[in-house]
């Protein structure tokens, strides 16, 4: 484990911060290596509801690759292979985790910091957050699920436009484009996140991890659509006693309790 990662619960909220504020977040391969091993805890750990994740400092969520780390992490084929894999592997999980994750975006999201905070469900910003990805100005080249990811959530020409350019984006920007769900005033990201993440947590997770579910497969090609497993998560949804107990909650005006069957 590394101190670059910092995880905590806190009651339903499993928390991920990228702890390298000095470079603005960016990340190294045992940064990605402690991401996908607190990523398999939270999805085991039954009282985590949400995840959320997000940058130390204030002054970046994640800035993508840190670059110092080139020579010792990705100074041959097979070394580039192994990283690639590994942040793919990253990326992958976050989108298909089975509990909403929430990006709690303070500052410069650059890079693969966008493409972390593709893959989350709902994207939180302050007024003064700026996005980019540069692969452009880098001659980087862009995999097809991320591209992917990022055309789902913003369309096709937006998606043209932050690479073509590699322009840098404002808040307002990356709202108008779909790119971020809200934008809140700067030193209130937390704040705002963590309040969503506990209604989130308060309601049926049954109910939100079958939209979970369903709404992903809802972007898929219709002939790759697991429309079984949408039926079955309906299905358990009706048959479960979170249901019983929202029916009674509501009648009796109080907070329901739901356990997650």
């Amino acid at each position: 484990m590394t101190d670059k990662i910092l995880t905590r619960v806190d009651g339903p909220i499993g928390r991920i911060v990228f702890n390298q504020p000095e470079k603005r977040n960016a990340v190294s391969l045992e940064m990605w290596i402690a991401v996908d091993e607190a990523l398999d805890r939270y999805a085991a750990d039954d009282a985590v509801r949400v995840v959320i994740l997000s940058g130390a400092g204030g002054k970046a969520f994640v800035s993508g690759a840190d670059i110092s780390k080139f020579e010792s992490e990705r100074a041959s084929t097979e070394a580039v292979a192994h990283y690639n894999e590994t942040t793919a592997r990253v990326y992958t999980k976050v989108h298909a985790f089975p509990k909403p994750v929430i990006a709690q975006i303070d500052g410069f999201c650059v890079g693969g910091g966008t493409a972390l905070a593709v893959c989350c469900d709902i994207r939180v910003c302050g007024e003064g957050s700026q996005f980019a990805v540069p692969a452009a100005k880098l001659g980087l080249g862009y995999a097809f699920a991320g591209l992917e990811r990022l055309v789902a959530l913003v369309g096709p020409s937006f998606a043209k436009e932050i690479f073509f350019t590699a322009d840098r984006f404002s808040a307002e920007d990356a709202k108008f484009m779909g790119l971020v769900n809200r934008v809140v005033p700067d030193g209130e990201v937390e704040a705002f996140c963590t309040a969503m993440a506990n209604r989130i947590a308060g309601n049926a997770p049954l109910t939100v991890g079958s939209v979970k579910f369903i709404v992903g497969e809802a972007v898929k090609p219709e002939s790759q659509r697991d429309l079984q497993k949408c039926a079955d998560l309906v299905k358990g949804c009706f048959d479960s006693q979170d249901y019983i107990e929202g029916r009674r909650a509501f009648m009796e005006k109080r907070t329901p309790n739901f356990v997650g069957a």
